[in-house]
């Protein structure tokens, strides 16, 4: 369920997700990741966008991976073949809370060879940040919270009045929050179906 709200959001508001990750606006395009496939990798959720400036990679993980630092090396390189010239953000961004040691990973290294990206484990995150920017609502249920089920109610209320250009809908209607709340156990949001 949550691979598509993440490209939605992707797709919808890359403004904010740029904002989150790389500090400020840029107006961001999505980039076909079927252009760099030379085989087919497996991601939870896969998002490429690009700017004049850099191209910016996304993974959204719900589960911890072994093979996420060779995959994140794998795309930098396949992306440099295809734009040498532009520089490239990685963010793994996991989702659901582990204590597994391969959320903490953020290099690889083969020899020589060194691959380094950022890793964002979203409850560690502070809640509030998730809240000026609409496109981000939705990550705010799986953050850093002492009330969980409080930031469930402000975040539903929040993305029913979002409307979303050139529709007749709300943010809270394309991405069925109704839908995601009721799958969220409110003893522990961090077990929401995902």
């Amino acid at each position: 369920m949550f691979d598509n709200i993440c490209k939605f959001i992707a797709e919808n508001f890359s403004d904010d997700l740029a904002t989150w990750l790389l500090g400020s606006p840029l107006p961001l395009t999505v980039l076909d990741p079927t252009e760099l496939q030379l085989d087919p990798i497996r991601a939870d959720s896969l998002i490429f966008l690009q700017s004049e400036e850099l191209i910016l990679h996304t993974e959204f993980q719900t589960d911890p991976d072994s093979k996420i630092p060779f995959r994140m090396l794998d795309y930098r390189i396949r992306v440099y073949r295809r734009h040498p010239q532009k520089p490239m953000r990685q963010v793994v961004i996991y989702l659901r809370r582990s204590d597994s040691p391969l959320v903490q990973e953020n290099t690889f290294r083969l020899g020589e060879t060194f691959h380094s990206f950022q890793v964002i484990r979203l409850w560690e995150e502070n809640t509030p940040q998730f809240f000026h920017h609409p496109g981000l609502l939705p990550f705010a249920v799986l953050s850093n919270t002492d009330d969980p089920e409080q930031v469930l109610s402000q975040v539903s209320r929040s993305l029913e009045t979002i409307v979303i250009s050139n529709k007749n809908e709300t943010l809270g209607d394309t991405i069925s929050t109704n839908n995601f709340i009721k799958g969220c156990p409110h003893r522990s949001i961090h077990s929401c179906p995902l």
